[in-house]
């Protein structure tokens, strides 16, 4: 199984992968593919991605039972901690530390703890 998610990519590649896979939803692709022909298509998005970003995920023989990739600029790519992969934020992407947290700052604003 491979599915792909794609966000603001440009409709040639959308096309493209209509050729192959089966669009679900805007910008969903799954189908069930060789080996061969999901490196082809990985190849395709990878040039034809320019401002937009896609995740990759197929089925793979390993512990999880799946592996992936990111392409483009995404704010979130893949990283290999102890042999698992993992996702994380790009650094100078991610938010401040302290301010991606509402229930912080709906904290300070309680009327429990307001400064007295």
């Amino acid at each position: 199984m491979l599915v792909i998610v794609l966000e603001n990519a440009p409709p040639r590649l959308r096309g493209r992968l209509a050729l192959w896979l089966l669009e679900v939803r805007a910008g969903v692709y799954v189908g069930k593919v060789s080996r061969k022909v999901r490196d082809m298509i990985v190849r395709n998005v990878d040039k034809g991605i320019e401002e937009g970003n896609a995740v990759i995920a197929w089925n793979a023989a390993n512990e999880p039972g799946y592996d992936f990739t990111t392409l483009g600029k995404n704010r979130r790519v893949a990283v290999e901690i102890g042999g698992f992969k993992l996702i994380s934020f790009t650094p100078e992407l991610a938010v401040p530390t302290g301010e991606h947290s509402g229930a912080s700052k709906l904290a300070k604003t309680s009327v429990g703890n307001s400064p007295a």
